[in-house]
């Protein structure tokens, strides 16, 4: 039996160093102004040099998730630059089946990142919908086996209540960034059992939230 490690490729590995290297002077150029323009376009054009990533932990841990469902779609609020995306795109790869459908609204992340994809020899299994999330995601055909939220915080809940006709029993949905207030609503949606979820932080980096959907 042939076992493939996609994360080892070094198209995959000098694709994400390269990211994380650039991600670590986010801080240098966030403008505060940027996070509190009014509407998600606003924002996403006053970040659109910001990359805003998982941490390479949480990247693992994706994969890792990933793996272990072997989904036949997973679908991406919020792929900025393409850090998560390549983890996710690695892990189906390895599976031998699925897809990833990520979302993003800045056109130069979506050039930036398919030029990413295709160098590291991901690009096939990626596909992304460019523009609002809430709008782009109502054409999903078919069923999301794994869901990361990981765009602007006050939009995952939303983002979820879209997707929650096509989440079957055992999809797991993972929200980043915990301690973010934007995240509260959603974070008192998944951990509330009545609302067909069972949930628990992870703690890796910021805090992930993961939820099975019941």
């Amino acid at each position: 039996m042939t076992l493939t490690d996609t994360l080892a490729d070094s198209r995959v590995e000098t694709a994400l160093s390269r990211m994380f290297a650039l991600a670590a002077h986010d801080e240098d150029a966030a403008p505060v102004s940027g996070f509190a323009a009014k509407t998600p376009q606003e924002r996403a054009d006053a970040t659109a040099g910001i990359y805003m990533p998982i941490s390479a932990t949480g990247g693992q841990l994706l994969y890792n998730l990933v793996r272990a469902v072997r989904p036949a779609t997973v679908v991406e609020f919020g792929m900025s630059f393409g850090i998560s995306a390549l983890y996710l795109a690695a892990a189906v790869r390895d599976n031998g089946t699925g897809r990833v459908i990520t979302t993003e609204l800045g056109k130069d992340k979506i050039t930036s990142a398919r030029r990413t994809f295709a160098g590291a020899g991901l690009d096939d299994l990626i596909t992304v919908l460019e523009g609002d999330a809430l709008e782009t995601l109502k054409g999903l055909d078919g069923p999301a086996g794994f869901v990361l939220l990981d765009g602007w915080k006050d939009l995952c809940l939303p983002v979820l209540r879209l997707l929650e006709p096509h989440l079957e029993p055992g999809t797991l949905v993972v929200a980043d960034d915990v301690g973010l207030s934007g995240l509260r609503p959603y974070l008192d949606h998944v951990r509330d059992p009545a609302n067909g979820y069972r949930s628990v932080t992870f703690p890796v980096e910021d805090g992930m939230e993961i939820s099975c959907r019941l």
